[in-house]
């Protein structure tokens, strides 16, 4: 068993370096590959960001009438955190309001003074509501209109809003999917192309496979080198990808950063590297390997 392992790994090195341009073609069609599915990894990562930059942006705001107590709406805001569809609710008071609106017209002076000159804080208190999933904001609304809150709220801006919540939903949905689809199709695709270097790498080694045959060599020894050069081809395409993507990364990173605040995809490449490596490299060789032995079976059974 020994010996027959080692003639097959034998065999597999030396088919890998006596097949030349042809080994070179597939380790080069199967690093493209394995770009891909490195690829594939990052499309998720920025997808996830983009749409949880998306639901950042989400939300809905509850404005309580002006002789509505801090005490109540303290009270409304702890009902609300108790929901199960409700993430987090910030608490801006009267004075907040009217000094973030300063803030925000600071440089407009006949606003700033009309303000100054008021007596009362016409502003009101209110929720800053962010749900766990844009869906769940309907149920939110419908909560607050309920006859026990309803008395105390003067608006709930998701009235207003409804449309571009429901338009914002239907884009992370959109999103999310159109990656899992693209995830799918190019990895479909990839195998596809790397299944059909092998079988040619095969082809032009038939003579050989039959030399073999004839000569009695076993299933397992005719196949197995190829297996071994199909894996090393994988091995050795997982290293290329890796190093390929990663200038590719750091040069797009700052552009994606504009569309997408707080995306950082070279840090990300940096963080991970071990395990996407780790990833590709199993990919690479079950690819490799897997296809070698379906395409070399059909010469099994001449």
């Amino acid at each position: 068993m020994f010996t027959i392992i080692s003639r097959i790994f034998h065999f597999g090195f030396k088919n890998f370096w006596r097949n030349g341009w042809l080994t070179m073609i597939t380790v080069i069609i199967m690093t493209l590959a394995l770009m891909v599915f490195a690829w594939l990894i990052f499309f998720g990562v920025v997808t996830s960001r983009a749409a949880a930059s998306i639901e950042d942006k989400i939300d809905i705001s509850v404005y309580f009438n002006t002789n509505t107590s801090e005490d109540e709406i303290l009270s409304i805001q702890q009902s609300l955190e108790s929901l199960s569809q409700v993430q987090s609710v910030d608490y801006v008071s009267q004075d907040q309001a009217l000094a973030i609106f300063k803030q925000n017209h600071a440089n407009d002076t006949t606003i700033t003074q009309a303000v100054n000159e008021l007596d009362t804080n016409p502003l009101e208190a209110s929720l800053n509501i962010k749900a766990k999933n844009p869906s769940q904001y309907a149920a939110i609304a419908n909560y607050l209109n309920s006859s026990d809150l309803s008395q105390y709220i003067d608006s709930v801006s998701y009235t207003e809003n409804q449309s571009v919540i429901d338009r914002l939903a239907r884009i992370v949905r959109t999103v999310e999917v159109g990656g899992a689809v693209v995830m799918i199709v190019f990895a479909l695709l990839a195998g596809l192309v790397v299944f059909n270097t092998i079988r040619l790498a095969i082809y032009s080694n038939r003579e050989e496979i039959g030399v073999m045959r004839v000569v009695g060599a076993s299933n397992a020894l005719v196949r197995g080198p190829f297996v071994v050069e199909g894996m090393l081809c994988g091995a050795i395409a997982a290293i290329l990808a890796l190093i390929i993507s990663a200038p590719i990364l750091f040069a797009i990173d700052p552009y994606l950063n504009v569309f997408i605040p707080g995306m950082n995809l070279f840090q990300y490449f940096a963080v991970h590297v071990v395990q996407l490596f780790f990833y590709l490299f199993l990919f690479g060789i079950a690819l490799g390997g897997l296809s070698s032995f379906v395409s070399v079976k059909r010469y099994l059974k001449n």
